[in-house]
């Protein structure tokens, strides 16, 4: 353990939470997570989106009970929410009809504090956090950051031993985001922050380099801890140093690397039927290909510039180009995005040919595509109602991913001239012209 680090203040021990959905499926969101929280650090929870980043977030305020294992808190073990834990939201969550410091105020009243220390600490909040003067402004007189910053001031004044940060900055604009960071890693820096820790949840790979100590990278599916990475850079961090840089570039290659595969439990889909796809439109795979292919990437980008260049969070390109690894467009290599040849030939052709491209990727990558015009061609009026497949899809992931699945495979169907839907009465069918050939 560093020397410079305090006394455990959370204890995460084989973590395990998991849903029914019904008497013989279990969605598991968590499996087998470890983390030890001391005080005097800032610790990065960075994954995708249904990592179970929230989750773990809520078990460790005392929230949710997790399904197995062991949470304790300086110790002891955690049986609901605990006193010394505060939680900042990524919406501001504030009550329109208060003020702001009455707003502030909330949490000091739920601890019976009398009305001159609650006015006094709240004072002392509002101002840390650089909203002095706007004690008696309602939310909506306040931009998106000012909000967030009575939030954080809402957190700060019960003096936390543990701020728990989920996504903080997700909904704000790039320099109001980056305003706040800054100002939260002085505040830190000087020691004029009121707590011990604090455990932030992001999905921004930059953000977590630029604030944290250490680094627990997520896998989804279910979420476990994948790589843990001590960030060595002393704050103040600057961002196009070439060790930030390559520990970004490094981060990127983590949550890029393929997984060794495992032994299917006995639900899974045997075919690949059940494979979960990303929502993402045809419009976006067709622009990432074109962009690979051109200049300046002439068919090869580092994953980390390629963000940078197209202004994406890692949750909007990483699902991009797994698409595209999977259609067999491009391949994902320890942070680096390639264009196959197929994704070049698609690049390079016209409209109509870019369809047929784009169908035989279909029907040779994604089972429940074929499985869909199976059935479509099997019936005599040569119509599938979705809810069958929708249902046989939530057999193997939540219906969350069932619906997002379906949603993809509608979309590339379609664009694909594989088969119609019909929204309003949620069915499949073959086009007329193809319907007049099976005639």
């Amino acid at each position: 353990m560093d020397q410079n680090l305090g006394a455990p203040l959370v204890t995460v021990s084989n973590c395990r939470q998991s849903y029914h959905k019904d008497t013989t499926a279990e969605l598991v969101v968590l499996d087998d997570v470890n983390l030890t929280l001391h005080e005097g650090e800032i610790v990065a929870l960075l994954g995708r989106s249904g990592s179970g980043k929230s989750t773990l977030l809520r078990i460790v305020a005392g929230l949710l009970k997790p399904t197995a294992g062991d949470v304790r808190w300086r110790g002891q073990p955690l049986r609901g929410p605990v006193p010394g834990v505060a939680m900042v939201f990524q919406s501001f969550a504030l009550f329109p009809w208060l003020t702001v410091q009455e707003n502030v105020e909330l949490g000091l009243e739920a601890l019976g504090m009398r009305n001159d220390e609650r006015e006094e600490r709240s004072e002392e909040a509002i101002d840390l956090i650089g909203l002095g003067g706007y004690d008696t402004a309602y939310p909506k007189e306040l931009s998106g950051g000012m909000r967030q910053r009575v939030g954080l001031a809402r957190a700060l004044v019960v003096h936390p031993d543990l701020l728990l940060m989920d996504e903080p900055f997700s909904a704000l604009d790039v320099l109001t985001a980056e305003t706040l960071r800054t100002d939260l890693i002085d505040l830190w820096m000087e020691k004029k922050l009121p707590v011990k820790s604090i455990l932030l949840v992001t999905h921004n790979i930059e953000e977590a380099v630029l604030l944290a100590d250490r680094i627990l990278v997520f896998s989804s599916n279910p979420g476990r801890v994948a790589h843990e990475l001590k960030v060595p850079f002393k704050h103040p961090r600057n961002r196009f140093d070439p060790a930030f840089r390559q520990t970004v570039d490094d981060i990127y290659g983590i949550m890029t690397r393929r997984a060794p595969k495992e032994v299917q439990p006995a639900t899974a889909a045997p075919t690949g039927f059940a494979t979960t796809l990303h929502p993402v439109s045809t419009n976006l795979i067709a622009g990432l290909i074109e962009t690979l292919h051109a200049a300046p990437y002439e068919g090869r980008a580092d994953l980390p510039a390629l963000a940078a260049a197209l202004q994406y969070e890692v949750d909007d390109l990483l699902p991009l180009g797994e698409t595209l690894q999977l259609l067999g467009f491009a391949r994902l290599e320890e942070g680096d995005l390639f264009l196959t040849e197929t994704g070049r030939k698609f690049a390079d052709a016209e409209t109509e040919d870019r369809k047929e491209i784009f169908g035989a990727a279909l029907r040779a990558h994604v089972p429940l595509v074929n499985a869909i015009r199976a059935v479509i061609d099997q019936r005599s009026n040569h119509r599938a109602s979705a809810v069958r497949f929708r249902d046989e899809l939530e057999d193997h992931m939540s219906p969350d991913y069932a619906e997002e699945t379906l949603r993809a495979v509608i979309s590339w169907g379609r664009y694909a001239e594989i088969f119609e839907y019909d929204e309003e009465a949620q069915q499949f069918s073959l086009e007329e012209e193809d319907e007049e050939e099976e005639a």
